[in-house]
């Protein structure tokens, strides 16, 4: 069985980062799945999914590193060609990575104790997004 539904959401711009856990266990627990995989797609390329413990040290820490690790600026090629001061912005995303595949166990998400599923904008300004979830399963 192939199950696909959507999580939509507006962020306020880089370094938002957004829980999608209680949503994605109740689409997995709808879909009648109850051994199987989640795939948590982002659609875009300046948008992160990653698994990480949401608390408020950390949701202020991954921000943070990656703009020390990839930092914003005008060197990089995606400026040069389209000055829209999001080079960096493509790069944090594509370093976290866009999806995420989980299994199912169970009807539920298999997580550890203090994991959570979130979407991480990377992007300068505000988006909205689009998440796609996918279950395949029986």
């Amino acid at each position: 069985m192939v199950i696909q539904r959507e999580i939509h959401l507006q962020t306020s711009g880089h370094g938002e980062m957004t829980d999608l856990t209680g949503e994605l266990e109740e689409i997995v627990a709808s879909s009648g799945v109850t051994t199987g995989i989640a795939n948590v797609a982002n659609l875009g390329s300046t948008g992160a999914i990653g698994g990480i413990e949401f608390e408020a040290g950390l949701e202020r820490d991954l921000p943070e590193i990656l703009d020390r690790l990839i930092p914003a600026g005008r060197h990089y090629g995606h400026e040069q060609a389209w000055h829209d001061g999001n080079g960096h912005s493509h790069l944090q995303a594509t370093i976290l990575g866009q999806s995420l595949t989980l299994p199912i166990a169970d009807a539920a998400p298999r997580l550890g104790t203090w994991q959570q599923i979130v979407h991480l904008e990377c992007d300068v300004k505000p988006r909205r997004r689009t998440i796609v979830i996918t279950i395949i399963g029986e």
